[in-house]
This record gives C-alpha cells, structure tokens and sequence, in this order.
C-alpha cells in the first residue's frame, strides 16, 4: 500500500544537504592524504547522517538503535555478503547445488563440517545460505542461526512490532533519502543538479573524472595519464590503483583546463580500442555523488537493526512512481545499471542483497521485476564493459539457484523461454541454412559472445534441481522451452562442416573454437534436461515427439538427390544412397540427433516405452535413417586416425579430440554410439553392418570374389585401409559391448562410474585429481568417484616428495576390457601392456579375453544378433583367412585381435544364454554352431573354427596363442553344456566348468615345465661362471695374495689409530693422519692431479651469498658497505656471509676456459634474446658443468697443513702472551712512526719464503675467491687495497661452519661423519683457505688485524665487541646450575671450533664424536687439548687469569649492559625456525581475507602473501606496495628480502596455495606447498578446493632447504628445468 511522504520535510532535507554537502566533500572522490579522508567521514557522520538518525529513531541514535535491535527478531537467514578472498564452504553431500554456499563462522558451526565439503576463496558478492532450508538437503541451519521457537508465523509483518509514528517517519526519510540517491546516482547532466539541491554560492571548480573500464589495462591507463596529465610515473600509478576501486579525479579549477585533459586522455587510448571515459563535473555535483553512495551504504547499515525498517526500505524501493510502468526507484536503478560506474554499482548491489534479497516476500516480488526486465537488461550487460559480477545482472544467481523461485518465475514469466530466445537473438550470424557461422568473427563480435554466455549460466541455475512434483502449467512451460531448446539445436545442428581437402592443404585454419566453447557450455543444459524429462512420463513423451520432428525437419534434405544404390553380401541386400564422407560435407556437431539418442534411452529406463508404447512414434523411425549422421561422425574420426585427412589442418585434429575429450563425450561421442545401438536394434543386423561396411568405404573389399587378392596389390592405400577394417570392427565392438548406460543395459549409474574407475586404474595407479579430471562432472561439479572408489581401489598414501596414488584392487582385473570405448590410442596401448604384465607376474596365461558383459534392457535386446549374423561371422572368417600366411602387409595384428575379441564376445554371449536359461526353446544364439559351417560360395574357405585351430600354433601368431587357446576352451565348453542339457538337463554345469579346470591343470603344468627348464638352464650357466673365476684366481696367485695382504695391514692400521684415545687437534700434541698423496681429478678434462703448494691450481666450484638464518636481530638494518667494520661479527648475527659447493673439481685454466665460454656466449645471447637465464654472467655467477649446480667463484684446493715439530719446544701461556704483547707494543710503535713520517711509499718488507710458498696459480685463485667474498658480502666493486678482503673470507668460513653446526644439533646427528661429502669438501677447502689467505694481503693490514683482534687481551681499553661475549642467565639454585649453564653456552663454540681444526689439521676424531649422545662434553675437551673442568684451567693459569677476569668484570660497558641497556645475545643461542602455519588451511585464507593494502587504505590486497621467515603479511603483485631498491621499482615481496632474508625469501601465496622462493630480483621459482589434502596432494590455485590440512614432513623439508642455504640452488635447478620461469618478472611480486 503506497505510503505518502512528507513533502516540506523533503524541502528542509534538501536545503540541509545543499548547504553542507559542498562543504563536506570538497576533495572530490580521491581526495588528499588520510588525514583530509579521516576528517570527511567525520564530517558526513556528523553533520549528514546524524541529523537523519535522531529525526527517524526520536532519541538518542545510539541508545534508540540498541533498542530496536533488542526488539527485533532477527531473520534465520544469516546473509553474511562475501567479501573478496574469504573462504566460503559447500557441502557435497548436503548442498542442493554448487553455488549454495557457508561463510566460516556457520560451516564451524553447522553439521557438515564432517561432511565432504568444499572450499574456496570468494570472488566477493553472494552471501552466506545458511538459514535457506531450500539451499541445503539436511542441516540448513547452523547453531547461531537455529530457530528458538518453530511456532513463530513466518507470515507475520515485521513492521507491526514497531511503533506507528516511527513507521510514517522511515517511509518519508527512506524515501527521500532513496530517491535522493537514485536521483544522484542516475543524473546525467555535468553541471546542473536537481532542483532544491542548487547551492548557494556557486564555486566555479571543476574536476576531470576518469572513469574504471574492464577494457583497458593498468599500463594503458598509467601511459595515458602520465601523457595527458603530464604527472610523474609514481603519481600516474597511485591514480590507476585509485580508479581499479572506483573513479579517480584529477583536481583542475577552470572549466577550460579539464576539457583539454579530458580531450587528450580521450585521445590517447581510442586509438587502441574504445577510449577511457572521462567526464568533466562541476565539484557540487561530485560532491553529492559522493553522499549519494554515502547515504546507501547508511541505509543499508540501518536496516541491519530491525527486520520491520528492512521491510519498509523494500516497500519504498519498490513502490510504483507516478511515471506508471518502470517508475519504482529499484527499477531507475536497474535499468540505468550499465551506465553507472564500478563504485556505485557495488553500493547499491550491496543494498538490494541487505534489503529485498533478504526479506522472503520482498524477493519474490524483485524477482519477478527481474525477470519481466530480463531481456532488457542482458542487453545492457552485453554492451557494457564491466565484468559480471559488476553487472544487475550476476543477481540471476540469487534468485534462479532458489528452486521454488525458479520455478514459480517459469511458469509466471516463462523464464526458460525467455532466456533461451534473448541467448538466440544475440548469436546472429547464420548461414543460408539457418545454422550458425562463427567464422569471421570481428573482435567486437567474439567479446559479446564472450558476454552471451553467462546467459547459458542463468539456463543452469533454473534447470538444476528437477523438480520432485510436476503442476499442470509447469509441464506446459516446460515443454514450451524445451521447444525453445530445440531451436537453438537445431541451429547448432550441423555447424562448421567440413570437406577433406585432396591435393593441397588448407590455405586458413577455419574457426572450431566457438562451436565446441558453445557445445561445452550446453553440455549440462542437454544433461539437465534429459533429466527433467525423466521426472515426468507426460513429458518425457511430449519432448520426444518434438525432438523427433525437430530431426526429421533435419534430415529432410539427407538422401534427395543421392543416387540410390542397392548393397548384397553374403545372400542379403539392402538399399540404401550413395554417400562418401572422403568426397563430402560432414559436421561434428549433430545435437539434436544426440538429444533424441539421450530421451530414447530414456524410454527404456524409465520403461515408458514398454507402458505406454501406443502414444510413442516408435513406427515413424526409419533406422536407416538414424543412424545416418552419427555414423558418417564416427567414420571422420575414423579416417582421421587413419591419416586422410591430413592436409585439413590442426582445426580438424583438435576437433576431434574435443569430440572424444571427457568434457564433451557425454553429449557427442556416447550419445552417437548410442544412436548406432538404438538403429542397430531395430534392424536387421545384416542390413546394418552393410550400411556401416558402405560408409567405411570397405564394402568392395569384402565383397570382392577373392579376398585373398589382397596382398598381391600392397599400396599405400592399403595401410589405411587397414585402419579403417581396425577402426570398423572397433565400432562394431563397441556397439554390441558397450551396455553400461542405464537404459541400455541393466546396470545402476554407480556401475558406469565404477567401470570408468576400473579402466582408468587398470593403465597405472593415478592420483585422486587424475581420477577426477578423467571422469565426467554434472552440472553441480561431481563426478560420483567417492561412492564407488574404495570398493574397487587401495590408496597408498604419499612420502614427503609426490603424491597419494589409486590402486586397482586384483579382484576387478577381469572386468578389463581392452577395447573399452573411452580409451584414447595411447591409453589402451599402455593398459594392455600394463594388463599382460600383470598377468605374466601372477603366472597367468597373457590373454586378455573380453569381459562378461551385462545383460542389456528389452529395447535393446536385439543387438546382440549382430554378433552372430552372417555378414559379421564373413567379415571374421575374411580377416582369419588373411592371418593364415605372415602378414605382408594385407592385414594387421591388431585387425586379427580385434576380430578374436568379437568371436570371444559372441562366445561368452552364448554362454550366458545357456546358463540362464531353464529350457532348450528359449536359446536363440548359436553362434557355435555357425563357426562350424565352412565358408559361402564364392570364398571357399574353411570354417571359423577350423580356421582358429590352425591359427593356434602358427608360429608368426605368438602373442595372439593364449587368446585362440581361450577361444577354443570357450567352444569346448559351450559344447558339454549343450551336449549335456540335450542328453538331461537334469545334471548341473559344473561338468562344463570340470572341463575347463582340466584344461586350466595341463596348462598349469606345460608351465611349471617350462619354469623348471629354464631353472635348471640358469644353474648350469652359474656353474660353469664360477669355474672359470677360479682357474683365473689360481693362475694370478701371486697378485691376489699381495693385495690381501695389503688390505689386512691397513685394516688393523686403522683399528689402532681409532682406539688411541689421545686423539688432540690442536696444539703441540695434535695428530694428523699419515702423510698421504691426495690425488682429484677435474670434471672437465679427466686428467688426475696431486694436490701440491707448486702445483697447478685445483678449485671446487662454489657460491656465496649473504644469509640471514641464524640471525638474532632482523629489525637491524644491512651494513652499510662502505664503512663496515667486519673484523668482529655481532654477536646477533643479524647477517653473514655464507659459502656452498656442489663438492665437483675442476683445474683452474679448465674452470677459466670455461667460464670465458659461458661469457661469450652471454654476450651472443643477449644480442638475439632479451630475457634472463637461470643466472647472471655479469655477476660471476655460471652454472657447474657436471651437475648445473648454481655457483659464484671457486676455492682453490690447498695440501693438509705439516704436522708440528715435536723436537722444538712449545710455549706456556704465560710467555706466550707476554711475547705477543711485546710484538703487539712494537708494531704500535713502528706503525707510529711510519705515520709521523708520513711515508707513502712503503714497501712491504716481508721474507719471500712466506709469499712464495704457492705457485703463481694458486696464488691467484687465492684472490679469485677473497674478492668473491668481498664482493658478495658487502656489496661493493672489487678493490684488492680494501683492508677489510682478508677479513671477509675469514668471516665466511666462521659463518659457514656455524651454520654447518648448527644444521647438526638440530637433526640430532654426530659432529663427525655424517657430513655429505660435498658439505665435507667446501668445509675442508675453507678451513685450509682462511689459514692462508693473509698471504695474498698486504702485510700492513695483517697487522693491523693482528692488533685489533689481540689487543682486548691485554690493555685495560678492552675493544667493545668483546664485553658481549657471555651473558648468563640469573642463577638460583648454586654452582651446580651455573656450571651446566656455562657448559651449554659454550658448547657450540667448542663444537664448531672442534670442526675448524679437525679440518684445518686434518686430525682425525675420537670415536665418541662419531655418533650422536650425550658423552661429548669430555671427548670434545680432550680433541681440543682442554681440561674438561674449567676450575682446573684456573687453577693451573690463575695468575695470568685474575687481573684479565677483574678487567673484564671491571670494565663499564659490562656494568651498562646488566643495568638493562642494549640488547642481550643469551647463549646458546636457539636456532631460527620458519614460522608456525595453521593447521587448516581456511584459517589461513580467513585471516588474509581481512588483510587490506597497507598502503592503498581501505583496499582489499589482491595476492597476500605471507613471510615464513618472519610472518610478515605483505601485498604481492600490485603497483600500489612498490618500492624503490637500488633505483628498480621492485614489488613488496621482493623488497622485503632484501630486509628479511638478505635476498632470498620464502613465501607462501594464500589465495593461490603455492609457495614461492625468491633470490635478487630475477630469480625465482614456485614450489609445492606443505598443504595436502585427504588425497595426499597439493591444490595450487585453489581449483578443486578439497579440504587441505597441513603436512608436517613437507613443511620440515622446507625449512631445512632454508637451513642449509638451499634456496638459491632449488631455484636455479627449477628454472633450468623450465625456461617459462625465466621470463616471469620476479621483482614485481
């Protein structure tokens, strides 16, 4: 009932809004900083909607709202509207359709959370289904939205429970402030506004709106801006991330400066396609846009707080207007929809979703508007350039998807009609015949086509739920759209025909692609129909009926003007019309012919046409007729397989490959084979295999006098005429076998799927994806594989690498049928090869028999008379006469199996009829009986079964022995049985399988024989190889025993060293093992070389990078390069600098010739291609040439370190540190002097003996890898004067081997010995390195180094780096614990210590390092030539220890760092792991959902990706998070390397599920991530959306490829393997 309103209140609103409206929003749409947003939202709140609070509540807003939502009852929908990214859950079991949707918080609390669910990220829009009893088959509500009391009338008015005098005042405010919006919204003119909105002192500012299009790209949009604004690229970016959410302005005060940007952004993108859309408007205008949508969004809020309020919005929205017709604002709105932009549609969609699509009756209402305006709006989508889900139109989706909705809107409005007739007018462009012609497409065109398509969706929302009870005018609607259909078929009906091409090839490959992308969409439509029709006998009738004559008006033009002819062979005749498929048109697509195959297996099913047979037009079918266009299809496939249509091009190949591909199938090649099944039945079998024989073009080789000619003429012909007898007799297979669609045979739906299982299976286990992709989907995405897949398969879960894999269970093998009809060539070539083998392991005979077919319905009864007819048992007979002599080329191998196949169905045919029959009359099969009669008149040869048993034992017919053996025990048995059932047939079968077991024995016994043979052969071979061994030993006494010898002595010489337990590293008592050669050979010249001092130079391949995994600190910045201090590491270790090698060895002038070469080629490449490689020449970086492992430099191998001089005395401490003060104190001195004579050129006076203990080639590689260091570590040119050179390669042996140590304790292994030996090698070259690389370094800076690093130990200014040293941790309970304390924290110094000298004096370990346990402590001490008691270490030195301990203590930054300053390092210190992820993966996804840009305020981040070092959430892949390093703009991720990881970073992609590695900015790769669903895979892009859980075995092998500085080399090895990685821009992410 229109409700009136109040016009002066509408006058005094107005005047208010003219005044402060200007005032408020005086920024425009993207207005200035966050500061001036933050002030606008405060101002709208509280000059704008607060007034209109308190006028509709009469109080208090906030106290008055609570009051309402206190009253209300709150609808039992939850209508949660998605926002973009968060998850949404669908139950498979429960979910009346795929598009019935939970939010999180209901599917946690609802019951099918145990259920098979579903779950995926939101595209935003649609809301939540929980409470929609409609929407799901059990369980529609979850705990929060279960209704209390069920008594309540859902009837009831809302609005009765509010107050009236609130009631008048909410249709005048919603009113107002709705047309008001509308009015806004929908306002055409730029500088005008309605009237009573003018304001009162016009400004003269003007903005240039620059409006978002789905057309143009964001480099479009920032090239046209940066050339029409002239801003920077910076500014030009944050403009075009402003208008991807909404609008952006450009600020201009006079009216003249916006024309002209307007004019050129106009002109600088139409030349691409249709130009951007800018429009100049008056401030005041924009100003009220902007409140329009404000004011929205606050209806919208408001109605949240009472259902009443909900109702009267609906009221208002839809209220008739005194225009009449389309006059109600949600009309304006719909109808003006397209020529809105991208931030007011979202607003008011939002609303109508809160309001009308929320209140039950009001939907009802809307959706009829909707519909009436149907038509219209479709075409106002298809013209416009937003995408669906922007459009009025993606609301289809919440009303079709409601069943009693759609079916009320069918037979109101006659929806289905309606949609099918708009989808026909839109697609045009016919041929002559009336048939679609989609092949000169303009651009324009393939766009709307593109568009029309979501028109097939909104088809498949009304037909997905069959109805359960049919009304009267439901079925005539129904019946009226399906005739609707059949015009859209009929226009498909034989579309894109093709013609073989002969002499030349195709000049244009002509399009195929729309028709199938047509015939794809429809599939379900066809599938959904046929179903609809099964519900319903009436209306299974009616569409057969129409879709017959639909046919008939189809085939009116087949045989006109064909030359009839008249086909006779083997005593029948058959007419029929002279028709080659080689020489004229053909088309794929027959829909409407497959639809009729469809509704007729129909009729069997639902055994319609054995009840009602009168009203069916059974006699009008003329099979021959029928069967006419599918089998012309099936003959194209097959003289395509057979190579005659080549010069037609990739267009033919890929069409029928669509045809047999698992998403059209369905509707395309299984429907025409039922079609051939449907003809069959109907005729005489004969006559149907000659009509078929015609069609293949091989009639005249079977009715040729002599069929033996054949081989006499062999010509190319001949090979594909071979494929075609393959191919025919394949058909023909596949028409009598096929019998698993219900209907056709007496099977369930579930046995079809189970088969398709079984067959799938029987090629190789497969993963569960594998099994779903192979398998048909229906219209709601299932496949039926969960119901029958445990019966038939074992599932063998996944390792930490792969994936969870199928198994057929041995019990299914012998339902495998090699021909089964979905098997591309490929496949069954693989499944037979699988099935023998099989076979051959079990000790099976290796034939492959067909299986057991079942038994077919009564319509089809008939077919399968064609395996017994004459024409077939000719056909047979012809191709066994031609298997007689070796083949030379006149018949095939797999011709004869296939012909062996249909003599073994035939058999088992008959055996079946015997088994199940009761008497001798019901037997109409004697197919034995008919093998047994020698050949017809004109080929004289002898019978099928005579024919066989001279097959059996032909020796060119090895493979095909088992199965003609099978063949003749099937006849042997048939025999007994009916000589049995003639004689009584009172004895039971068991004779018949008596026979066969006997049979079954002598074979089982050739084989053991055979077995046994072969065994013995083996043992004689074996006899005579060890005599043979014996006389060459005796021969070679002398040389044999020498080695032994060798052997025995070296063994015990081992032993002896290993039980001396004073094993020491370090030190005057250090061992080092027995001076022996140490011989490598280079991977690339082969040539064995002794590593020696004056050598040439032996290097191992390496690389270097920064690392930042043990570090304590991240928030400290990277060092700065140029005045870095690195002699003292921090202890936080918040970066160092580690090395790697892949452990392969090559000569330093091989590895220089190499690296030169890879150089060169570099710069050829770079002249042709552009792109990057796995790695970067200019950096040093190449790849290993053994193993392509990534490298940067190369270690020089260097010889083991002499043992020490035992006859000379060593030093005690004491005089130890007293002569190192002295020689500290007089390089002080010298060096003090040589400054105040500011001596410039000073020579370095250092004995030669130490320079020249390597050759000059060792020496150089020496700089080779301290520059390396030097140059990765602290990111800088190389400079041999640096002082800080020598102490970098110093820096990365101690990094490298903590990290090694570290990697150690944490898997628990021994500090010796379980090293790979790539690890062992780097480690040894680095040890052996840092003790001499000083040599290479001016003598000065050793020095100099040499001072710093010991003077803390003796002067009183302690260094600062040293007072870090220890912290330990408060002590309680005594020395006890403080001991245990001081032991744990210097435990991995020790250890790592233990490993510097262990490979720096190669001395080998104690045997109690070798393993992993608790006894380390002492042996550890001992290696290291330690007391293993610290007291004992005081005790002996405690004069030299007490002033240095006092000093320590003593010194003030100690004292600071107790009192609480400055950060504590506590040891040991913990290793770093990767972050904790969620279990479940959707509280991953949850979390991200809520996730907004940090930088582009309220925006949604499209690709949040998450951090697994630190767990920083960032903004991947967009222009709005980049920022600037080393002057590229890079994207968030990898920026936030450089910080987090030093470079490298490991990231998990949320939305997509993937992770992601990155080193620098152009590497990178993706990786599998550590979340795995119930099937043991992985779901990367989210598309099968399985519940994923995480997999702790995968996510540990991750991190432990961090751990060990992996990362880098997983990347370089992935993009080697695949160059698309290579080109993707990693630095954008």
């Amino acid at each position: 009932e229109p409700q009136t309103y109040d016009y002066d209140l509408q006058q005094e609103l107005y005047h208010h809004l003219s005044v402060y409206i200007p005032r408020v929003f005086c920024l425009g749409p993207s207005g200035g900083s966050s500061r001036e947003e933050q002030r606008e939202e405060l101002a709208c709140q509280l000059l704008l909607l607060a007034p209109l609070e308190w006028l509709l509540v009469g109080e208090e807003p906030a106290t008055g709202l609570a009051l309402l939502q206190e009253k209300n009852h709150p609808s039992l929908l939850c209508g949660h509207v998605f926002k973009v990214g968060q998850p949404t859950y669908s139950c498979r079991e429960c979910a009346a359709d795929s598009t019935c949707v939970l939010c999180m918080q209901c599917f946690l609390g609802s019951v099918h959370k145990d259920h098979r669910y579903r779950m995926t990220t939101s595209g935003g829009g649609g809301f939540c289904d929980c409470g929609d009893p409609e929407a799901w088959k059990t369980g529609p509500y979850c705990q929060k939205h279960t209704p209390a009391d069920s008594s309540r009338d859902h009837k009831e008015d809302p609005v009765a429970h509010l107050p009236p005098d609130m009631v008048a005042r909410a249709y005048s405010i919603f009113f107002i402030i709705l047309k008001y919006a509308v009015d806004m919204l929908t306002w055409e003119q730029e500088d005008q506004l309605p009237p009573g909105l003018e304001p009162l002192e016009r400004r003269d500012t003007y903005y240039c709106m620059l409006f978002n299009d789905e057309v143009h790209t964001y480099e479009q949009v920032i090239y046209t801006l940066q050339k029409a604004v002239s801003c920077s690229q910076k500014e030009a970016v944050s403009f075009a991330t402003t208008v991807d959410r909404d609008v952006s302005t450009t600020d201009s005060t006079t009216l003249s400066t916006s024309y002209s940007t307007a004019n050129s952004m106009h002109r600088n993108t139409s030349r691409q396609s249709k130009p951007l859309r800018v429009q100049v408007m008056h401030s005041s205008v924009v100003a009220h846009q902007c409140f329009a949508l404000k004011a929205l969004s606050w209806l919208g809020q408001i109605i949240q707080y009472s259902d009443g309020l909900r109702r009267i919005l609906c009221q208002v929205g839809l209220q008739k207007g005194p225009e009449g017709e389309n006059s109600s604002l949600v009309d304006r709105l719909m109808l003006n929809d397209s020529k809105m932009w991208k931030g007011a549609r979202n607003i008011y969609h939002q609303l109508l979703m809160n309001s009308l699509l929320m209140d039950l009756k009001y939907k009802k209402f809307f959706a009829i508007k909707f519909a009436k305006k149907y038509e219209r709006l479709q075409c106002d989508y298809v013209k416009d350039d937003h995408d669906r889900e922007l459009s009025i139109t993606d609301l289809s989706i919440q009303m079709f998807t409601v069943p009693s909705l759609a079916r009320m809107l069918m037979v109101e409005e006659n929806l289905m009609t309606t949609i099918i007739r708009t989808f026909v007018d839109h697609l045009r462009h016919r041929d002559p015949q009336g048939r679609f012609q989609f092949d000169r497409y303009t651009a324009q065109q393939a766009f709307k086509f593109g568009r029309v398509q979501s028109l097939i969706g909104d088809l498949k929302y009304i037909l997905i739920s069959p109805p359960s009870e049919w009304s009267d005018p439901l079925r005539l609607k129904f019946v009226e759209g399906f005739d609707a259909f059949l015009d859209l078929l009929k226009c498909m009906q034989g579309m894109d025909p093709v013609v073989r091409q002969v002499g030349q090839h195709i000049e244009m490959e002509p399009e195929w692609e729309a028709a199938f992308t047509l015939q794809m969409k429809l599939t379900h439509i066809i599938s959904m129909t046929q179903e609809w029709c099964s519900t319903d006998e009436h209306v299974l009738i009616e569409a057969y009926k129409k879709c017959l004559s639909a046919l008939s008006q189809c085939h009116g033009g087949l045989s006109d003007g064909e030359q009839s002819i008249s086909l006779s062979l083997a005593g029948h005749s058959v007419d029929t019309f002279r028709y080659q498929v080689s020489q004229e048109k053909v088309s794929i697509h027959l829909p409407v012919c497959r639809l009729l195959a469809g509704l007729h297996v129909l009729l069997s099913r639902t055994e319609v046409a054995s009840q009602f047979p009168e009203q069916l037009p059974l006699g009008e079918l003329c099979p021959h007729l029928l069967i006419e266009l599918p089998l012309r299809c099936l003959v194209l496939c097959a003289q395509v397989h057979a190579g005659m249509w080549r010069r037609n091009g990739f267009s033919l190949i890929n069409q029928i490959y669509y045809y047999h591909n698992v998403k059209c199938r369905m509707e395309m090649f299984d429907k025409d084979i039922i079609m051939l099944q449907v003809g069959a039945s109907m005729m005489d079998p004969n006559h149907f295999l000659m009509i078929v024989l015609s069609r293949f073009e091989l009639f005249h080789i079977f009715s040729s006098v002599d069929i033996r000619k054949r081989y006499r003429e062999a010509n190319k012909d001949l090979v594909q005429q071979n494929t075609l007898i393959e191919e025919m007799l394949h058909l023909i297979i596949m028409v009598v076998g096929e019998r698993y669609v219900p209907g056709v045979g007496q099977v369930e739906p579930f046995d079809e799927v189970r088969r398709e299982i079984i067959h799938q299976l029987a090629i190789r286990p497969m993963a569960h994806s594998e099994l779903v992709k192979a398998l048909p989907e229906n219209g709601n995405k299932e496949t039926g594989l969960e119901q029958v897949i445990d019966s038939v398969a074992l599932f063998k879960k996944p390792g930490v690498t792969g994936r969870g894999l199928y198994e057929l269970r041995p019990d299914w093998y012998k339902h495998f049928n090699l021909y089964f009809h979905h098997y591309t060539r490929a496949d069954q070539s693989k499944a037979e090869e699988a099935q023998r083998k099989l076979r051959r392991q079990v000790g099976e005979d290796t034939a492959l028999p067909p299986p057991v077919p079942p038994p077919l319905c009564p319509l089809f009864a008939s077919l399968v008379n064609l395996l017994q007819c004459d024409m077939l048992l000719a056909v047979e007979g012809a191709v066994l006469q031609w298997a007689v002599e070796p083949s030379g080329g006149g018949w095939t191998e797999s011709m004869l199996q296939r012909a062996l196949h249909l003599v073994g169905m035939a058999l088992l045919e008959e055996q079946q009829q015997l088994e199940n029959s009761s008497t001798d009359d019901d037997i109409i099969f004697n197919y034995t009986s008919k093998i047994t009669r020698p050949g017809e008149a004109p080929s004289t040869s002898g019978s099928v079964l005579a024919l066989l048993e001279s097959l059996q034992n032909a020796p060119h017919l090895e493979v095909h022995k088992d199965m003609i053996t099978w063949i003749l025990k099937m006849v042997g048995n048939i025999k007994t049985i009916r000589e049995r059932t003639s004689s009584t047939s009172s004895i039971s079968i068991n004779q018949g399988q008596h026979v066969e077991e006997t049979m079954r024995d002598k074979d089982k016994a050739e084989r053991k024989r055979k077995a046994e043979m072969a065994r013995l052969r083996r043992e004689k071979i074996m006899a005579q190889m060890s005599e043979m061994q014996k006389h060459f030993i005796n021969e070679n006494k002398e040389l044999f025993q020498q080695s032994i010898e060798e052997l025995e002595a070296s063994t015990s010489a081992a032993d002896s060293e290993l039980t001396c337990s004073s094993q020491v590293c370090v030190g005057p008592w250090r061992m080092s093992r027995a001076e022996c050669r140490q011989l490598v050979t280079c991977i690339l010249c082969q040539e064995e070389q002794e590593v020696r001092s004056h050598g040439k130079a032996m290097v191992l391949a390496a690389f270097i990078q920064r690392s930042t995994v043990l570090s304590k600190n991240r928030s400290r910045g990277l060092p700065d390069s140029e005045n870095h201090n690195s002699l003292f590491m921090h202890p936080d270790l918040s970066m160092g600098i580690h090395t790697a090698s892949c452990g392969h060895i090559m000569h330093a002038t091989c590895w220089q010739r190499y690296f030169e070469a890879v150089q060169l080629k570099e710069q050829r490449r770079q002249q042709r291609l552009r792109g990057h490689t796995s790695y970067d020449v200019q950096k040093g970086e190449f790849l290993c040439p053994l193993c392509e492992c990534l490298s940067n430099t190369v270690i020089p191998l260097l010889p083991r370190t002499s043992p020490p001089d035992r006859s000379v005395d060593h030093p005690s401490l004491e005089t130890w540190i007293k002569t190192t003060r002295q020689q500290i104190e007089a390089l002080q001195s010298i060096y003090m002097k040589r400054l105040s004579a500011a001596d410039d050129d000073v020579t370095d006076d250092v004995t030669p003996s130490l320079r020249n203990r390597f050759s000059s080639s060792i020496t150089e590689m020496i700089n080779t890898f301290s520059m390396s260091a030097y140059k990765v570590g602290l990111k800088v040119n190389p400079n041999e004067q640096d002082p800080r050179v020598p102490v970098l390669s110093w820096s990365t042996c101690a990094y490298t081997i903590q990290s090694i140590e570290h990697l150690l304790m944490d898997e628990k292994k021994p500090l010796f010995g379980s090293l790979p030996c790539r690890q062992d090698d780097c480690l040894s070259s680095l040890t052996r390195f840092s003790a001499v690389c000083w040599t290479s370094a001016p003598l000065m800076t050793i020095h100099a180094h040499f001072v710093s690093l010991l003077s803390g130990t003796h002067q009183c200014t302690t260094n600062s780096h040293l007072e870090s040293l220890l912290v330990l941790p408060e002590v309680s309970s005594g020395w006890w614990q403080l001991w245990s304390c001081v032991k744990a924290g210097i435990l991995p110094f020790l250890r790592t210590a233990a490993l510097f000298f262990h490979y720096l004096n190669s001395s080998a370990p104690p045997a109690d390092l070798l393993v992993a346990g608790p006894s380390q402590w002492d042996a550890l001490c001992s290696y290291l030539s330690l007391p293993s008691n610290l007291l004992l270490l005081y005790q002996s030195h405690h004069t030299l220890m007490e002033p240095l301990i006092h000093r320590w203590c003593c010194h003030p930054g100690v004292r600071q760092v107790l009192q609480g300053g400055g950060a504590i390092v506590r040891f040991p210190r913990e290793s770093n792991k990767l972050i904790t992820l969620p279990e479940d993966y959707s509280v991953l996804i949850n979390q991200t959902s809520s996730f907004t840009c940090p930088r582009s305020g309220a925006d949604k981040s499209r690709a949040p990706t998450l951090c697994l070092v630190c767990g920083s959430m960032l903004c991947s892949q967009s222009y709005c998070c980049q920022t600037e390093v080393d002057g590229e703009d890079v994207g968030a991720c990898t920026a936030h390397t450089f910080t987090c990881g030093a470079g490298v970073g490991l990231f998990l992609r949320v939305r997509e599920s993937q992770v992601l590695f990155v080193a620098g900015k152009t590497k990178g790769c993706f990786y599998p991530p550590p979340y795995l669903d119930d099937y043991g895979e992985t779901d990367q892009g989210l598309k099968r959306g399985n519940p994923l859980h995480l997999c702790l075995e995968r996510y540990r092998k991750i991190e432990h490829m961090w751990k060990q500085h992996g990362i880098a080399e997983v990347i370089g090895h992935a993009q080697e393997a695949n160059q698309t990685l290579v080109a993707i821009d990693w630095q954008h992410l």
